[in-house]
């Protein structure tokens, strides 16, 4: 074989070698394409998996709500927002369960943060006693009440006539709960003829515990109190 034959083999080898390699290439180059595409799919699928596990979360587990008022200090201030466990998982409600419930009729429609105090059938009295406060009672036994932020003060209620205008008694409806504001001298809850008894459908939550801690009456903002509430 002369030295041109060689060289002409050489150059086809090399040509076919060129070719290979281009080809080679050319299949690396769709595979990181195709896995590029194949990410970012697998990316938007886990995405919106995500958002949907989030969303019902969000609509049938815990919501999110702020307090507007401070009609529940000392355990939650004005513009503190929390957790709620949701109405369609919450399970009966008990004595002592901070709740946040809505209906038209109450502050125009805004919702309440209130805690339970008596449940369906249970008698609700409010009445002076001898220290010149008025105390609570259900069911005839008097309520020990640590959470409150002062004694309650004695005032008129709007009873029927026959009644002492100085106390307050009621008999809870079947599926309702009787509520009221750990500041029981600036509270409007159940005691006021425009909210009364709250049905147990108008709950919107449980509350679970403080997420986001609102300014004191010192504009101070205390985030030693996000966590649990009771």
């Amino acid at each position: 074989m002369d030295q041109d034959t060689r060289n002409s083999a050489l150059e086809e080898l090399q040509e076919q070698h060129a070719t290979a390699a281009d080809q080679n290439k050319e299949k690396t180059d769709q595979k990181e394409k195709h896995s590029f595409l194949y990410d970012i799919y697998s990316l938007l699928h886990d995405l919106v998996y995500i958002l949907a596990a989030i969303t019902l979360v969000f609509v049938f587990c815990v919501r999110l709500v702020g307090v507007s008022g401070r009609s529940m200090y000392p355990t939650l201030e004005d513009h503190d927002y929390l957790a709620l466990q949701s109405n369609v998982i919450m399970g009966e409600l008990e004595y002592g369960d901070i709740i946040v419930a809505r209906e038209l009729s109450f502050e125009d429609g805004e919702p309440i943060v209130k805690r339970v105090i008596a449940t369906e059938h249970q008698d609700v009295l409010i009445k002076m006693g001898d220290d010149g406060y008025a105390h609570v009672f259900v069911d005839g036994v008097e309520l020990d009440e640590p959470y409150i932020c002062e004694p309650m003060f004695p005032y008129y209620f709007e009873q029927d006539q026959d009644q002492d205008p100085s106390q307050f008694s009621m008999t809870v409806g079947e599926d309702c709960i009787f509520v009221m504001g750990d500041n029981r001298n600036n509270s409007s809850d159940s005691r006021v003829a425009s909210i009364g008894e709250i049905k147990v459908d108008q709950v919107l939550g449980k509350v679970l515990f403080i997420v986001f801690p609102g300014q004191d009456e010192y504009k101070v903002r205390d985030f030693d109190r996000i966590g649990a509430v009771s």
